[in-house]
């Protein structure tokens, strides 16, 4: 665990530090989010935070490369650096985009492409949570695992509409998953806890803490697409190895599910920008807009909508967040029923939280900005979102 603490602290720590340059680097490049009518930010905002992020994965990938513990995870280079390859190539892409604002097909193909290197690299699903079934056709696999890569990278990117909220939640939602990596691991291998998804996740939380403090309300820079889009990939890319590392006929039948199939714990992890994300195609197909169409029809909006301020909006998502991602946690160590019991108690703490005393009266008495005036209201703590049409989603 002390291993794991201190790559975590590397990451947070280079990540911390770098993130000025990487806002000196933004406002020299002029990657500014200037203030317009639709955003909540009140001051032009540089963007270009995923350099620092990138710089603090980096690093700790360099330095856990040289620690004896984690010799084992190293030993497979192939898919360890292909992990921090694919980061670099989404960065990148995001930077391009923070700059030049480019088109939502370019970027598309740009994921794509990062998440078929990744697979190319070793970091490909090929099991289900059945026994050790294996699907005989690779190719079906490989599209399993862009896909999976590719809808964790906007799920982010969607969600990314409040100063913090996107590094707040996977910080919290990661350190629930590298918990559970590191539990799941040590009751299956208890003479050797080193993995490589443990040491994922714990440099994703490492970067995402580094990050935050210059992050979080009022922001001083944004993460932009190169941030976003590089913090939706390392999770997926921790979801996708963690299916590889258990041997089905150790762990418990409540354990097995999250271990193979990587959508359970990272789904609980994704919960709230899966779904908002989900909601927004749905909602914008069945007004014959497109899925990329933006509104302000969001969770983060609505919060807003309810009467809660920027910062309580913020801290209720990384509540619910934390709420299922620590719920699907507990199966390592507890009963599922235990675990049923304790996620009903605070999903209802949470539930009277969001709609009780604490919001302030809504001035408006729609709770929603009709469509027509939804451009107007966006919100700002991005620069522009993966598959938009260079405005929130």
């Amino acid at each position: 665990m002390r291993v794991y603490l201190l790559v975590l602290f590397i990451a947070a720590s280079i990540t911390y530090v770098t993130t000025p340059i990487a806002r000196w680097i933004a406002l020299r490049s002029g990657a500014i989010t200037a203030v317009r009518a639709r955003d909540v930010h009140s001051v032009p905002t540089p963007r270009l935070g995923g350099i620092a992020m990138l710089a603090g994965l980096a690093v700790a990938f360099v330095v856990a490369s040289q620690i004896p513990f984690l010799d084992g995870v190293f030993e497979d280079s192939r898919r360890v650096w292909g992990i921090l390859g694919a980061a670099t190539m989404v960065c990148l892409l995001g930077v391009a985009d923070d700059i030049w604002d480019l088109d939502w097909m370019t970027k598309l193909v740009g994921q794509v492409l990062a998440a078929g290197y990744m697979a190319w690299s070793g970091v490909v699903l090929y099991q289900l949570p059945i026994g050790v079934l294996l699907i005989a056709s690779p190719r079906l696999w490989l599209f399993l695992t862009v896909l999976t890569i590719v809808v964790a990278m906007n799920a982010v990117n969607f969600v990314d509409g409040l100063d913090g909220l996107a590094a707040g939640m996977i910080a919290i939602g990661g350190s629930a998953f590298f918990i559970y990596s590191y539990l799941l691991t040590r009751t299956a291998s208890p003479t050797d806890v080193s993995n490589l998804a443990t040491l994922v996740i714990a440099m994703l939380v490492g970067v995402c803490l580094g990050f935050l403090p210059h992050n979080f309300h009022p922001a001083r820079i944004f993460m932009g697409d190169s941030g976003s889009m590089l913090i939706g990939l390392m999770i997926a890319a921790a979801a996708i190895v963690v299916t590889g590392q258990i041997d089905p006929g150790i762990v418990t039948g409540r354990q097995r599910v999250p271990a193979f199939l990587p959508i359970v714990l990272p789904v609980a992890v994704l919960l709230l920008p899966l779904l908002d994300m989900a909601l927004a195609v749905v909602r914008r197909l069945g007004a014959g807009k497109s899925p990329f169409h933006p509104d302000r029809m969001h969770l983060h909006h609505r919060l807003l909508a309810l009467g809660h301020s920027h910062q309580r909006a913020v801290v209720i998502m990384y509540l619910w967040t934390a709420v299922f991602a620590f719920g699907a946690a507990g199966l390592i160590t507890l009963s599922t029923t235990t675990v049923l019991v304790i996620l009903g108690v605070a999903v209802v703490i949470a539930t009277l939280l969001t709609l009780g005393p604490l919001r302030a009266r809504v001035r408006s008495t729609s709770p929603i900005p009709p469509a027509e005036t939804a451009e107007s209201a966006g919100a700002a703590s991005t620069a522009g979102h993966t598959l938009d049409e260079r405005s929130h989603p």
